[in-house]
């Protein structure tokens, strides 16, 4: 008689951590559907969450540790595969230094407990560098609103009148923002997308607002100029609780509506519009910066002052605008201060804000730094890499350079559920345990909650602690690993919270720190405490910690695209890469047959009278070339108005027309080193 039972736990199949109601038959995953308990998705699911069942099942799962030698990779036991790559640690840092090997944690789905390892992991080996793909993602905002607001704000969707949302698509990227929104709708709200493509949060907007790549910060700052202009800001807040308005007023004159619309591609009364529905929402109105505006040449301007909008009207920890939550107390993994660092991390001295505010070394400049041997100028060998549940070479910009430098390594690790072009580089690779064979804790922010992402079937497979534990005892530094399994390190992590793993695992649809609170800045305020934790303990509409690092305060737009400064005729047409799919999360899920059905390939995306320029017919096969490779793929024509005019679109992680072959490494925001992957000059070309 078959063993039946129903586990309750946290989807990982993308960053929203949904909950869900796993289905189990004789130790099988047989079914996924959504946990109605849940305070984050009250249920729903997406494609990919109900299809992890065929992803877990895969035949091309990896079940056996390999190694690669002259005649291919070959399978060997687990205790040889993790002896060897310690003792080639240790050869590597006594011949090269403590600088030469390092661990680079992807899976951004996993950002709690296991990258918090990964960094203890290189603090107890002396590295001074941890590396991530927040170094191409996520880090731009991180560090734009810390720079606002010293803090990561939360978008109220259930109670606001009004939404933007900038370069993000909820749908696919955070699906239950949708449900959020959709709840706002029903008291009313409203939204605005401003976009390069139609996608499938502006189905559900009240205006979409076709954009050019690139061009974000401008339409921001003239929404910003016709905000000051139709006296909308609130200047009681501003005066109260905010530092550096005059200098923004004055840098934002500059931004008309008529040099905007010409720099854009938006029509002046679009912009009226949307300044229209700012003035009708009032203090409820939620700016969110989604990744689209990060990976531009001012990626972290871009983030800063589409976000402010926010703040000039009084809308900061203020229903229905963006709040400032408080979450579980618990105990830090890191041991950075335990640790000093007394050789530079790769990425600190050019990019000073990014080790400032995350102790986080740049993965761009890591490749330079592996190809060369140098980081500005000074040997600086680097020799092995640790990788947990990344694939860099579908996501870091410049493929041809990413796959020259991991090749180049003496000591590969990737520690992944399945093959992936980057596993393919690799000395070794060390199958994972998934999200449904480990125990993992997720925190979630605008509902303040705990949950436990509960471990539902057993794989035998080797889990990310299991792993850093086993090289740390064989590298002399197991007392840095005391924890038995991932419930004691559970118990460990939330012990200052009152909650262990038996009380999480007892209330799988989530334990709440807090009820929701707002204008908590009024509350500091009055108790003389600061009101915001910046240095100023407020709103820094200038930065006093740019300043600090010799930069301007106020988010400024010192180089815009190429194609707006000087159109190139060799690379005449600005492509945008990237705009995450609901089928997919990134690179990842390609093997999905459900999936891959669904959406099977990449697509250039293009406006039908560009198009009709080019002589192009949907499915007709284009080249697409840059400055840094080509790319073969089919057309896929946007009628008018769901996609900007004189642009294109491509999304990235698919291996028959990998986008990143076409994007410039060097081409970065100078505060956050991000890549400008959302506008790269190319050529079109029927193949």
């Amino acid at each position: 008689m078959s063993e039946k039972k129903v586990c309750k736990s946290i989807c990982r199949m993308c960053g929203s951590g949904c909950g869900i109601e796993v289905q189990i038959e004789d130790n099988k995953l047989v079914r996924i559907s959504g946990d109605k308990d849940n305070h984050i998705n009250r249920g729903r699911i997406c494609i990919k969450g109900s299809s992890a069942v065929t992803w877990l099942d895969s035949p091309e799962r990896l079940r056996k540790p390999l190694k690669r030698t002259e005649n291919g990779f070959v399978e060997i036991p687990l205790e040889q595969a993790m002896d060897e790559i310690a003792d080639k640690i240790k050869e590597l840092q006594e011949k090269y230094g403590k600088q030469s090997v390092a661990g680079w944690k992807g899976e951004g789905t996993g950002f709690d407990q296991n990258e918090a390892l990964m960094r203890r992991f290189n603090n107890v080996i002396g590295s001074p560098n941890y590396f991530s793909n927040n170094t191409q993602c996520n880090n731009g905002r991180y560090v734009a609103f810390y720079l606002n607001y010293g803090c990561w704000p939360q978008a109220d969707f259930r109670n606001t009148k009004l939404a933007l949302f900038w370069g993000t698509n909820s749908p696919a990227a955070h699906s239950y923002w949708t449900q959020d929104l959709n709840e706002g709708r029903e008291k009313g709200a409203k939204s605005i997308v401003i976009d390069v493509r139609y996608n499938e949060q502006a189905r559900i907007a009240d205006l979409f607002v076709p954009i050019k790549p690139g061009t974000d910060a401008v339409l921001g700052y003239c929404v910003i100029n016709q905000m000051i202009e139709r006296n909308l800001v609130n200047m009681e807040f501003v005066e109260k609780f905010t530092v550096g308005f005059d200098q923004l007023k004055e840098y934002a004159k500059q931004f008309t509506k008529e040099f905007a619309s010409r720099i854009t591609g938006v029509e002046e009364a679009v912009i009226d519009q949307m300044v229209d529905m700012i003035e009708e929402a009032g203090d409820q109105i939620c700016s969110w910066p989604g990744t689209g505006l990060e990976h531009q040449r001012n990626g972290v301007s871009n983030s800063r002052i589409t976000s402010l909008i926010d703040c000039l009207v009084g809308a900061v920890d203020q229903k229905g605008g963006m709040l400032l939550t408080e979450n579980h107390k618990r105990n830090d993994l890191t041991l950075n201060d335990e640790f000093v660092r007394e050789l530079e991390p790769i990425g600190r001295s050019k990019y000073p804000i990014i080790d400032y505010f995350k102790r986080e070394s740049h993965t761009l400049m890591l490749m330079d730094t592996i190809l060369t041997g140098k980081y500005e100028g000074r040997d600086y060998p680097f020799k092995g890499l640790i990788m947990t549940a990344a694939d860099p070479m579908f996501t870091e910009a410049n493929t041809s350079k990413t796959k020259k430098a991991l090749s180049s390594l003496e000591l590969f690790v990737v520690k992944d559920v399945m093959m992936t072009e980057t596993a393919k580089l690799a000395h070794y690779i060390i199958p994972a345990a998934s999200n449904f064979e480990r125990d993992e804790i997720y925190f979630n922010g605008i509902e303040q909650s705990c949950y436990l992402a509960a471990k539902c079937i057993d794989s035998g497979l080797q889990t990310e602690y299991e792993f850093l534990k086993g090289l740390a005892d064989r590298l002399g530094a197991g007392e840095y690993f005391p924890w038995k399994d991932e419930k004691e390190l559970i118990n460990y992590i939330m012990e200052p919270s009152g909650y262990d793993y038996d009380y999480l695992k007892e209330h799988p649809s989530g334990v709440r720190a807090c009820p929701v609170r707002y204008k908590k800045h009024e509350e500091r305020l009055a108790r003389g405490e600061k009101p915001f934790p910046t240095p100023t303990g407020k709103i820094e509409l200038c930065s006093t910690v740019l300043e600090k690092f010799g930069y301007k305060g106020i988010p400024t737009l010192d180089d815009l695209p190429d194609y707006v400064k000087e159109p190139n005729p060799e690379y005449p047409w600005p492509c945008s890469t990237g705009a995450r799919k609901v089928y997919y999360f990134h690179g990842r899920y390609r093997n999905i047959p459900q999936i891959k059905k669904a959406h099977p390939h990449a697509e250039v995306e293009i406006h039908e009278e560009d198009a009709d320029c080019l002589g192009l017919q949907e499915g007709d096969m284009v080249k697409v070339t840059s400055k840094q490779g080509s790319i073969t793929l089919p057309v896929k024509i946007m009628q008018r108005g769901t996609f900007a005019k004189g642009a294109v679109q491509i999304t990235h992680g698919f291996a028959d027309a990998n986008a990143n072959l076409l994007t410039d490494d060097t081409d970065r925001c100078p505060i956050s080193g991000f890549p400008a992957l959302k506008c790269v000059n190319v050529r079109i070309e029927k193949a």
